[in-house]
């Protein structure tokens, strides 16, 4: 297991007496918000103590810490998956980082595919809950500090920070849906077969990342957001083929509308 205090403290004196307030976990293809962060602190991952390289194209590899909003916020521009081969303890890592950091609000961002009937992709949806189809969780073994043994799961994604979520995309016009993520482990996109059972269970995207991030930040308390760039329907559902390429792409076209987003819900913290 990594040590996650010999990680934070690194990250800490890269920030140079920097205290974030908010972290945001960008998903693949949606790097453009890091552009946002005004005087930003570049915090390549080779330099923090157990973080590990990234593998997938459209994540970058960096922490990178500033002003958003007028809120001291950091980000993570690359996270890591469990079908890189990664333990659940390095994946979440830099969450566990985050709450040594004193960071209270999590924001997690992901491509999706959409397995609701009614969703016309490229679209962004609110993540209200998730299945963890994962079967892996990195609380398991003994109880890291300042966590808790048996989170409270009955609202992962909270639910100030959801109604904050569409207020903002009321203001601002941006399309804003509301459903349950699915987390597999990947990294082959489903087949025809499992996107009707992943219906059936009652979800409404699928992806493959971002719930052991979610369990370790309830398990410390920080308040989490949850939002997914639905950028592709299920397999079966069209006659298109999946590809990863077509979902940067996608995620490219929503990236306006998501940081647009992002960027409201935390100026939004700043006048709570």
């Amino acid at each position: 297991m990594a040590d996650v205090s010999t990680a934070a403290d690194t990250v800490r004196r890269a920030l140079a007496g920097l205290e974030p307030r908010v972290a945001i976990v960008l998903g693949s293809g949606l790097g453009a918000l890091a552009g946002a962060v005004t005087s930003p602190l570049r915090i390549p991952y080779g330099e923090i103590p157990g973080f590990p390289q990234t593998t997938v194209h459209g994540h970058a590899g960096e922490l990178i810490a500033g002003m958003l909003e007028g809120v001291p916020t950091i980000l993570q521009s690359g996270r890591f998956h469990l079908y890189e081969g990664h333990a659940p303890d390095a994946v979440a890592l830099p969450v566990r980082v985050f709450a040594d950091l004193g960071i209270e609000t999590l924001i997690v961002t992901n491509a999706a595919g959409g397995l609701r009937s009614t969703f016309r992709p490229p679209l962004l949806m609110l993540i209200a809950d998730h299945l963890n189809l994962m079967w892996r969780n990195p609380l398991l073994g003994r109880v890291q500090s300042g966590e808790e043994r048996f989170p409270d799961m009955s609202t992962p994604y909270d639910q100030g920070l959801r109604d904050l979520a569409r207020k903002v995309a009321l203001e601002n016009g941006i399309a804003l849906e509301e459903g349950v993520y699915a987390a597999v482990l990947g990294p082959s996109y489903e087949t025809p077969a499992e996107i009707r059972m992943l219906q059936r269970l009652g979800a409404d995207a699928v992806g493959m990342s971002t719930v052991p991030e979610v369990l370790v930040a309830r398990a410390r308390g920080l308040r989490v957001l949850g939002v997914s760039s639905i950028t592709n329907p299920g397999a079966g559902m069209t006659s298109d083929r999946l590809s990863h390429e077509g979902v940067l792409q996608a995620g490219r076209h929503l990236a306006g509308d998501l940081e647009r987003l992002v960027r409201g819900v935390v100026g939004g913290l700043a006048a709570a």
